[in-house]
């Protein structure tokens, strides 16, 4: 009988074999994405990350008869508890080799962390926050992975099946959406009423705008009033949205990061925004173990400022509730589709959602769309 031995991460060492053990069990996937790993580092410190604010956390490896075998954290998110009236433990992080005993080892642990803090439940994969990976693949093993997303082995889900006692907590879905030739003129028509009936603007951002006079802070800021109904959700920190605008706004395309404003308001009103960026995949794949030295940080700009790709990330588009039946979605997408189509975009990544929100795709009438990939996050009673 082969011995699992679950050991707690306990020094910058242990984390280092936690991010570690990625890279080895999808060296040469040609599907996987991997993460960099100064990013991992950076969510997975307590010092560093603002959701430790409300999160509490332990990170475990599984070995094998001595050997690496497996990884996954265990996460409480104590404001999305309160939130959505919850007693959760999430799991994310989790990658593990074909065996079931490791498998049932690591989900063994979040329970038994779990159980500990009062919970009465594991979910996931999920991660602090929506802003870390969420959701196991489950459908488009052989589609391109994203660098927001989650990319798996066929047979994760198949153990979540063997294991027992995993059922669906929530679905996901995602398209392709194919880039037109040019603007619809069905898209063309409504944004020009949109404009004028409702005096809504679309536009772009300068850095000074984000970084000086608080647009970055405002983006997020509408982010948490957008998504505050949204699944498993918790309301950005003060100090999460500083963390957030340094993080993902210094070198983006901001032709690619639209918003719209209400002129009717003295402060012209900031009512949506669609963060978008050219797709990194194929350049953090040739980012060797998820460094950007000695070359990586070439194919990272390559993809950024020069565009050396043909498909775009839809990373989130965020519309105040009040607003979303006046087509401010398709007001973005009037402003975006002629610099995709200068850009030589071919398709976008929509990035999940949930299969049940039809408004959200409702969104993609305007476009041919692909549904290429589903994933599933699963709970257990404990």
């Amino acid at each position: 009988m082969p011995k699992i031995e679950i050991k707690k991460v306990e020094t910058r060492r242990d984390l280092k074999k936690f991010i570690e053990f990625h890279y080895d069990l999808y060296e040469g996937n040609e599907y996987d994405v991997p993460t960099l790993f100064s990013d991992d580092m950076s969510t997975l410190d307590r010092e560093k990350n603002a959701a430790f604010e409300f999160c509490e956390a332990e990170y475990y490896l599984a070995y094998k008869d001595g050997r690496l075998a497996g990884r996954v954290a265990a996460i409480v998110n104590h404001r999305a508890n309160e939130t959505w009236q919850r007693k959760s433990v999430r799991f994310g992080w989790i990658d593990f080799i074909d065996d079931l005993d490791v498998s049932r080892a690591l989900l063994d642990a979040v329970a038994d962390f779990g159980r500990r803090k009062g919970m009465k439940e594991v979910i996931g994969p999920l991660g602090f926050t929506d802003f870390d990976p969420e959701g196991m693949l489950t459908f488009g093993f052989d589609e391109l992975g994203t660098m927001a997303t989650i990319y798996n082995y066929p047979y994760y889900p198949e153990h979540m099946k063997k294991l027992g006692g995993w059922e669906k907590d929530n679905d996901y879905v995602e398209f392709k959406i194919f880039v037109p030739e040019q603007v619809p003129e069905k898209m063309v028509k409504i944004s020009e009423m949109i404009m004028k009936r409702y005096n809504l603007h679309v536009r772009t951002l300068t850095k000074k705008e984000i970084f000086e006079d608080g647009m970055g802070k405002k983006i997020f800021g509408l982010i948490n009033e957008t998504f505050k109904e949204i699944y498993g959700f918790s309301q950005l920190s003060d100090r999460q949205i500083e963390q957030y605008v340094k993080m993902y706004l210094p070198f983006a395309d901001l032709n690619l990061i639209p918003v719209v404003e209400d002129w009717t308001t003295d402060e012209h009103k900031l009512v949506g925004v669609g963060i978008t960026i050219p797709s990194l995949s194929r350049a953090l794949q040739k980012c060797r173990r998820g460094r950007l030295l000695p070359f990586g940080w070439w194919h990272i700009i390559r993809s950024l400022k020069f565009h050396k790709t043909n498909i775009v990330d839809l990373e989130m588009i965020g519309v105040l509730p009040e607003y979303r039946s006046k087509g401010v979605n398709a007001l973005m997408f009037y402003h975006l589709i002629p610099w995709y189509i200068k850009y030589g975009i071919e398709w976008g990544e929509s990035q999940v959602e949930m299969e049940s929100n039809e408004h959200v795709q409702g969104q993609w009438s305007y476009f041919h769309t692909e549904n290429h990939k589903r994933r599933r996050c699963y709970k257990k009673e404990i």
